[in-house]
């Protein structure tokens, strides 16, 4: 169906700040839930960049810290303007979804 990639990380941002938002998470940890819920073909490419415009957005925040065994990991937490726009795009999609159903059903 063409490029479609615009749309997809539209939906992924929403996704992404559902899931920081329920936990804080780094990107590797991220990128396996996406895959765990469907999004297979998922690659860091395409995850390190919605993270970092979603940080420039000021819709998420991180911190560098140092685990146990030695590695630096960049954890991501949901500011509260990421919980704002969360609630927005919940709202947009299900009014999308609705309406795209609809539509396909006819």
């Amino acid at each position: 169906m063409g490029n479609n990639t615009q749309v997809l990380k539209g939906i992924l941002e929403g996704c992404i700040l559902s899931i920081i938002s329920k936990e804080e998470t780094y990107g590797y940890g991220l990128l396996i839930k996406l895959k765990n819920n469907g999004f297979k073909d998922m690659v860091e490419g395409t995850v390190y960049p919605l993270l970092l415009r979603l940080e420039k957005k000021e819709l998420i925040i991180s911190e560098k810290r140092k685990e146990q065994n030695g590695m630096t990991r960049k954890y991501f937490n949901v500011t509260e303007e990421g919980i704002k726009e969360l609630n927005n795009f919940k709202v947009y999609w299900d009014a999308l979804y609705v309406n795209v159903n609809k539509i396909l059903e006819e």
